[in-house]
C-alpha cells in the first residue's frame, strides 16, 4: 500500500478546508483501506475540513455522530443509499436518516435497473469494483434485492422517489443521483427541483455504467446541479484522464465537485486524494483558483458549511 503517488505541498494548501463528499471506510462489509475514526485524525492533520461516509449497504448518521464527538473539529457527516438493503425507494428510512443528521442520500446504485443492466465494459487494465464480488455472493445465496425503479414503463417519476425528493427537501439533505442511467437522472433531477430540494449532485458522471455525454451534463448543470468528478474513475481506469479533463473544461469547471471516492485497500490513502487530484488538475492547465472551486468551494456548499472567509473570520 505504500507504492502511491504522494501529493505537493502546493496541492495539500490548495484543498485545505475541503471536504471529501464520498469516502469508502470502516466498518463495512467488505475490506477498506482505514476506519472512519483514524480518517478523522488523518483529516485533521492534513488540514481537510470532513467527510461524508458513503456505503451501498447501511446508513452512517450513527457513525458519523461518534466519529465526530470522538475526533472534534472535522466535521464527519453520514448519508443513506437506496438499495435493497435499506428497503430500495424507502422514504421512511430517509426519514429516520434525515432525523439523524444525515446530508447525503443516494440514489440506487448496485441495485438501480442501470447497473444491474449495464452491458458497458470499462477500459482495458481498469480495476473492479469491489461491491461486485458481494454482489455475486447475494446472487448465489438466492437473496439478491430487487431492482429500485425510479422511472415507470411511461417514464415518469415513480410516486415512491417523489415521496423521497420531499423527505431531501424538508430536511435540506443533498440528492445525489447514484447509478442511475442518463435519461433516469435527467427525469429525477427535474423532479427534485419541483419538489424543492435544493442541493443536487450526479454521482461519477464517467463512471462506466453512467457515462453521461457533455450535453446531458450541461443541461444538468443548467439544472443547478453539481457534477461529481471522482478521483477513483480516472486512477482506477475507468475513464482516461483526458477524458475527465476535457469534460470538466466542457461543462465549466464551477459546476464540478472534487471527491475521492476512496477507501479501497488496493487505492491511495483516503486522505490525500483531493490533493493527488489536485496536482493531476494543475498538471492539466487548471488554475489554482478552478480547483479550489471544484474542491473547496462546491463542497462545503454540499456540506451546508460556511465559506473558509467566514470560518476563518
Amino acid at each position: 500500500m505504500s507504492d502511491h503517488p504522494v501529493p505537493s505541498a502546493a496541492a495539500r494548501a490548495l484543498v485545505s478546508g475541503a471536504y471529501d463528499t464520498h469516502v469508502h471506510v470502516a466498518p463495512d462489509v467488505m475490506e477498506r483501506r482505514i476506519n472512519d475514526v483514524d480518517l478523522a485524525r488523518r483529516f485533521a492533520d492534513v488540514g481537510l475540513a470532513g467527510f461524508v461516509l458513503k456505503s451501498h449497504y447501511v446508513t452512517t448518521a450513527e457513525r458519523a455522530t461518534v466519529v465526530r464527538t470522538a475526533v472534534p473539529g472535522v466535521d464527519v457527516l453520514g448519508a443513506i443509499t437506496l438499495n435493497g438493503s435499506m428497503g430500495g425507494m424507502n422514504p421512511a428510512a430517509v426519514e429516520i436518516a434525515g432525523r439523524l443528521g444525515a446530508r447525503i442520500a443516494w440514489m440506487p446504485t448496485v441495485d438501480s435497473r442501470n447497473q444491474r443492466t449495464s452491458t458497458a465494459g470499462d477500459l482495458p487494465g481498469a480495476k473492479p469494483a469491489m461491491w461486485g464480488a458481494l454482489q455475486r455472493d447475494l446472487q448465489a445465496q438466492g437473496i439478491v434485492p430487487d431492482v429500485v425503479e425510479v422511472l415507470d414503463s411511461d417514464h415518469t417519476v415513480l410516486a415512491p422517489v417523489r415521496q423521497v425528493l420531499r423527505v431531501l427537501a424538508r430536511h435540506d439533505m443533498v440528492l445525489a443521483t447514484g447509478h442511475l442511467s442518463g435519461p433516469e437522472i435527467l427525469a429525477v433531477v427535474r423532479a427534485a427541483r419541483e419538489e424543492g430540494v435544493r442541493r443536487v449532485v450526479v454521482t461519477h458522471p464517467e463512471f462506466t455504467s453512467q457515462r453521461l455525454s457533455v450535453p446531458v451534463q450541461r443541461e444538468l448543470a443548467a439544472q443547478g446541479a453539481l457534477l461529481e468528478r471522482c478521483f477513483t474513475t480516472p486512477h482506477t481506469g475507468k475513464v482516461s484522464w483526458p477524458d475527465l479533463f476535457d469534460n470538466i473544461r466542457q461543462v465549466g469547471p464551477e459546476h464540478s465537485v472534487l471527491s475521492s471516492d476512496l477507501g479501497q485497500p488496493f487505492n491511495p490513502p483516503v486522505e490525500d486524494g483531493l490533493a493527488l487530484f489536485a496536482d493531476r488538475l494543475l498538471e492539466a492547465g487548471f488554475t489554482e483558483a478552478e480547483v479550489r472551486t471544484m474542491a473547496v468551494t462546491n463542497s462545503r456548499a454540499l456540506a451546508a458549511a460556511p465559506s473558509p472567509v467566514e470560518v476563518s473570520a
